[in-house]
């Protein structure tokens, strides 16, 4: 017994060291893609600071006390600091995006569906899509990873969704938009790399308000199709940020954002006040990776301006994508 208590002493040791490595390195805000790669597994790194911890508590651990102190007390800091960062995204917490009262979310007219998936490039099955888009019946779908094939499966929702923009690409950055809304002044843009576009267009409310909406798929900050990417991961959200400032209509952002919603560069992209994480307050609602549990990340994302209020958000089931589809009902007030 004595044998397999040191055993587990000194596992624990290792594990609660090399996990209070990885939280203190998380925290340095540095154009190294490894670095920044850290701050997603936040989450996964709290759930170990918990398991030393309680280990600790449990095992005794009489040997080297000293060392055992010095253990304790470092894995309670790092569970405290990764606990800070996610703890705004508890229902404990304050929500910047209100709820609907009942009155407003019973308004139509400046009601809000909209639907966002990356549908995984690679991934051939459309139906499970095609079927979900049929079920929850957005205003708005966001298809990101779409190439020429996926445009074409996409193509038997046209009669329901008469408004649609679609920018294939084959190398995992194509969008599609389709709308029951009119599209205002739909645009391509390009914020970072050559052929990685991003959609900006208004979008006719039922009650003739228009709003800006912005769909994004920024490239990782790890090295992948676009190596020039490392290091710059804030720059495509960046340029959003500043012409959300200069907006003159509400506007939302959506998309796969490729980062986690802590992030430096996420909690940056809404540090001036005029965007809101729906998140906030709400949950992680985890859309990657759907195949595998141990690493889920909110890598799909919301954001509003003031004049929304939230009446729904919610992590749609599986359509054989590696993500979730994500759902959310909005509803304009102002």
């Amino acid at each position: 017994m004595h044998f397999f208590k040191r055993i587990a002493g000194y596992l624990l040791a290792v594990v609660g060291t090399l996990a209070l490595v990885v939280t203190l390195l998380s925290l340095f805000n540095a154009s190294v893609w490894w670095l920044q790669v850290l701050d997603f597994f936040r989450f996964q790194t709290l759930i170990l600071h918990a398991l030393v911890l309680l280990g600790l508590v449990l095992l005794g651990w009489q040997r080297h006390r000293t060392a055992r102190l010095l253990l304790l007390v470092g894995t309670g800091v790092g569970l405290a600091l990764q606990a800070h960062l996610l703890l705004p995204y508890s229902p404990l917490a304050t929500r910047p995006v209100p709820d609907a009262t009942p009155a407003q979310a019973s308004n139509p007219a400046g009601r809000l569906r909209l639907l966002e998936i990356n549908v995984y490039m690679k991934n051939r099955k459309a139906a499970p899509l095609l079927q979900l888009v049929r079920d929850v019946q957005p205003d708005v779908l966001l298809a990101v990873e779409t190439d020429t094939w996926w445009v074409q499966a996409l193509r038997p929702l046209q009669p329901q969704y008469p408004y649609r923009l679609e920018l294939p690409r084959d190398n995992t950055y194509g969008l599609v938009l389709y709308s029951r809304l009119p599209l205002v002044d739909p645009q391509e843009q390009i914020l970072q790399q050559k052929n990685v576009p991003s959609i900006r267009t208004g979008l006719r409310l039922p009650n003739g308000r228009v709003v800006t909406f912005y769909g994004v798929h920024p490239t990782p900050p790890f090295p992948d199709n676009y190596p020039n990417s490392v290091g710059m991961k804030d720059v495509a959200l960046r340029k959003v940020g500043r012409m959300v400032k200069q907006e003159t209509r509400p506007a939302l952002v959506c998309g796969d954002f490729n980062d986690v919603s802590w992030s430096h560069t996420t909690r940056m992209f809404e540090a001036d006040g005029e965007l809101y994480n729906v998140n906030l307050g709400r949950g992680l609602f985890n859309t990657f990776d759907a195949h595998w549990f141990p690493i889920r990340w909110p890598l799909d994302h919301l954001f509003v301006t003031k004049q929304f209020r939230l009446v729904e958000l919610k992590r749609l089931p599986s359509v054989d994508s590696d993500h979730f589809p994500l759902y959310a009902e909005l509803v304009l007030v102002d």
